[in-house]
């Protein structure tokens, strides 16, 4: 097979792999943001115009969540940035699921590596916040990542194995779940995975879900890409065949996050 016709059949083989699977554009404000504040960057995707073949989210400061559900349009989801993994009790300063959906909130982020790194959730954690999500109807962007040591230790594919595999021990069904691989090392930091880097985890990790939990599964559940992701590099990124959409931090409270939704126009 030539190298023009073998090219030829791998663009083809992949976009019909990937067909069934929607773009997906979320963005995380973090700490950050006022009523004021929320009020503009609602307004800047209002304008936008954002491609109507992605799904869009926004992940909000707990405080902020029903103010800005209650203004966000209906083509953009409001998510929480964390939620705990019981439904109620003597858990001073969390939130439950049953609480965000009692004020429509129907998405939560979870596993950030913020969350893991400064705050010292372990995968097991985690993965019970994941299951709870679940089962009380929320819809969930799990994230996994490794730290700059462990990539050059050769150790990105079996930390990404091992805080996938703590979230696959404990659900049943991966319909409403997102996974946002961000290595730790390329947020907030400017630095951003290649392209290739960044496809080579989102294979590694789609045939993991093959092997691990079913075909199905790999083909349809959404892989997105978190890691200093801007306007100027979206395009490259979002060619690849495995990479589902983005999760963005600091982008994402710039007007530039309208370009980054619309990366596959």
């Amino acid at each position: 097979m030539s190298a023009y016709i073998h090219s030829c059949f791998r663009r083809s083989f992949f976009s019909s792999a990937n067909m069934s699977r929607k773009f997906f554009v979320g963005g995380n404000w973090k700490m950050n943001g006022s009523k004021k504040v929320a009020d503009e960057l609602l307004s800047n995707l209002v304008k936008g115009p954002l491609d109507p073949n992605v799904e869009v989210l926004i992940g909000v400061p707990a405080i902020y969540l029903d103010f800005v559900k209650e203004k966000a349009p209906c083509n953009i989801y409001v998510a929480a940035q964390n939620c705990y993994k019981t439904e109620k009790g003597a858990f001073t300063g969390e939130i439950s699921p049953s609480m965000l959906k009692d004020i429509g909130i129907d998405w939560v982020i979870l596993g950030h590596s913020e969350r893991r790194q400064i705050f010292q959730e372990a995968d097991t954690l985690i993965a019970e916040k994941v299951n709870h999500a679940l089962e009380s109807g929320l819809s969930v962007v799990a994230c996994i990542g490794e730290t700059l040591e462990e990539r050059e230790a050769g150790q990105t594919e079996a930390v990404v194995a091992k805080q996938i595999k703590a979230i696959k021990d404990k659900i049943c069904n991966w319909q409403n779940v997102v996974i946002a691989y961000e290595p730790v090392w390329a947020i907030g930091t400017g630095k951003t995975a290649s392209p290739q880097q960044a496809q080579d985890v989102h294979k590694i990790l789609r045939k993991w879900l093959a092997d691990e939990v079913n075909e199905a599964v790999a083909k349809t559940t959404r892989i997105i890409y978190g890691g200093s992701v801007t306007a100027s590099n979206c395009k490259e990124l979002a060619k690849e065949c495995d990479i589902d959409g983005f999760l963005v931090g600091g982008a994402s409270l710039k007007p530039e996050f309208v370009d980054i939704v619309n990366a596959n126009q």
